[in-house]
């Protein structure tokens, strides 16, 4: 058995021990009285309460790959936990992930709706995309309840929906009974405080974060397709090894179930095998700056960023996570990077 599939199920947990415990003291934190009678304290607490929620919607990505660690239901578990805060069903997201990589930027990419939907106008983009960007904590659980709810929903299994279903009377059930408290309590400013402000910056960070991955990308192959930071630096080495390497995103586009401990590796591979320029960059800053023009001029991807249309994959019905999109979905006239 190669390095690879040995691999490909451990993503190497150690930042879900460092990230739990720094949540739960940035909530104690933020939760006293005495956090929210001054910005000046408010804010840090706030920020550091802000990164914590942001590595939590990594987190919730590991869960979704099954790569947080070498236990399935240790990651449906955490993955159901974080999937209820964050008002989006465990089982939704991984439906949806699994055939965004499978179909990266082509139009039945339903993560990257409408920004992959060739059907949708310029001016409805330009206009969505703001709403993602400052609103994405409402918008993303959105976009996902589409691909459940859509009429050309990907996720046909009879078991699966009705889970997905359970999965939302989860997050009713739970929210519900939060808003009673806060209710009861008079608790609503401890809430606006404690979950909701850092909350909805977290999701503006996350969603960021996608954009800087994928908009204004038009290739459908994993490597040229999406940017990816390798850091030089140690806050951005620091902040991709809290995030689970996510920001090593063509590798793991690639690679949908190997542990993010080998993607770093994985680029370094492809970077000396290939006469391609690969879309990598040394920082997100420099990511970032690559990206904020599509923003303004054409937020799409694929045949949105000037693709032309896709070929018929190697494989059209696509139900689970691969080990290499490359070699087993993806058509080889729309590989730019060998397999």
């Amino acid at each position: 058995m190669t390095a690879e599939h040995e691999t490909e199920h451990d993503g190497g947990a150690m930042p879900l021990y460092v990230l739990f415990p720094l949540g739960a003291v940035c909530l104690a934190v933020i939760a006293q009285s005495w956090a929210t009678q001054s910005l000046a304290i408010y804010l840090p607490v706030m920020a550091a309460t802000t990164f914590a929620f942001l590595c939590y919607t990594s987190c919730f990505h590991e869960t979704v790959h099954h790569t947080l660690s070498n236990s399935r239901t240790f990651s449906i578990i955490v993955g159901r936990m974080l999937g209820t805060l964050m008002f989006t069903p465990y089982s939704t997201y991984r439906e949806s992930h699994i055939r965004h990589h499978a179909y990266l930027n082509k139009p039945n990419d339903f993560e990257l709706w409408p920004y992959s939907d060739p059907n949708t106008s310029l001016g409805f983009r330009r206009c969505f995309v703001w709403l993602d960007l400052l609103f994405g904590f409402v918008i993303s659980p959105i976009v996902y309840g589409r691909t459940f709810l859509s009429k050309s929903s990907p996720i046909t299994d009879p078991g699966i929906r009705r889970t997905i279903a359970w999965e939302y009377c989860l997050i009713f059930s739970f929210w519900t009974g939060i808003a009673s408290i806060a209710t009861w309590q008079h608790l609503w400013f401890q809430l606006l405080t404690v979950w909701v402000i850092p909350h909805w910056v977290a999701g503006i960070l996350q969603t960021g974060r996608k954009l800087t991955e994928h908009l204004g990308m038009a290739s459908y192959d994993p490597l040229m397709g999406t940017r990816t930071v390798v850091g030089t630096n140690w806050w951005t080495r620091f902040c991709t090894w809290m995030n689970f390497d996510i920001f090593v995103h063509g590798p793991h586009h690639r690679h949908p179930k190997l542990g993010h401990t080998q993607l770093i590796r994985k680029m370094d591979s492809y970077a000396q095998g290939t006469h391609a320029i690969l879309p990598v960059f040394p920082s997100y800053r420099q990511a970032a700056i690559a990206m904020i023009p599509w923003i303004f001029r054409n937020p799409g991807v694929g045949v949105n960023a000037g693709a032309k249309s896709p070929t018929v994959e190697k494989n059209e019905r696509v139900e689970q996570f691969v080990s290499d999109v490359s070699r087993e979905i993806v058509s080889d006239r729309d590989l730019e990077v060998a397999a």
